[in-house]
């Protein structure tokens, strides 16, 4: 098989890979409403846990950032012996992202991608994966905005790749996935601009 078939059909399975929305899958294995219904109707991790199951959000927060992991440990693990070269890899951690954000499996509709992209920079480099994911948390407990800590991590996320790794086929593919991270909570930065954005732990 050729190197560009071979990175046509990677980049295809990776999408596959990244359309499987957990968020709907765990809430039908539980009995529960889709997450596409109610609350933010966003199919995340956030959604489902308004429907009160902690153990469904949890699945589903695992599962999303796994699926991210796995495309690009694979693409990484066994890609190069294939004829994969850094950009089809790069292109394999857009691909499974963009699965996640538009799944095809669920008519398109998908998450804000923040569990899929977190475990996609784990796939890169754990060190970049929890770097990322430090700087969410400090966020989280200074001021208990999700959406912020996110937001501030998205944008952090290519900073500390170029520290690591410096310029490369994978850091444009981190600032591609930071990019649409920050256009799918575009309505979350109106609501923390006018002050309406609900607090983690907060009573509505």
């Amino acid at each position: 098989m050729s190197p560009f078939l071979l990175t046509v059909l990677s980049i295809i399975a990776a999408y596959l890979v990244g359309s499987i929305s957990f968020a709907v899958v765990v809430s039908k294995l539980f009995g529960l409403s889709d997450p596409r219904t109610y609350g933010s109707k966003n199919p995340g991790a956030t959604n489902v846990l308004r429907s009160g199951n902690k153990a469904a959000a949890v699945l589903t927060l695992l599962g999303d950032g796994f699926k991210g992991w796995l495309a690009v440990w694979l693409a990484y693990r066994f890609g190069p012996q294939y004829g994969l070269e850094e950009g089809a890899i790069a292109l394999v951690a857009v691909a499974v992202f963009l699965g996640h954000l538009w799944p095809v499996f669920f008519s398109f509709v998908g998450g804000k991608g923040v569990a899929t992209a977190l475990g996609i920079l784990l796939g890169i480099n754990p060190w970049l994966g929890l770097g990322t994911l430090v700087t969410w948390l400090a966020v989280v407990f200074a001021f208990r905005y999700s959406s912020l800590a996110a937001l501030v991590a998205s944008i952090f996320a290519p900073f500390y790749y170029g520290l690591l790794f410096g310029v490369d086929a994978m850091l444009l593919a981190v600032l591609v996935m930071s990019a649409l991270l920050v256009y799918r909570h575009r309505a979350n930065i109106a609501n923390l601009l006018s002050g309406k954005e609900g607090r983690l732990g907060a009573k509505k």
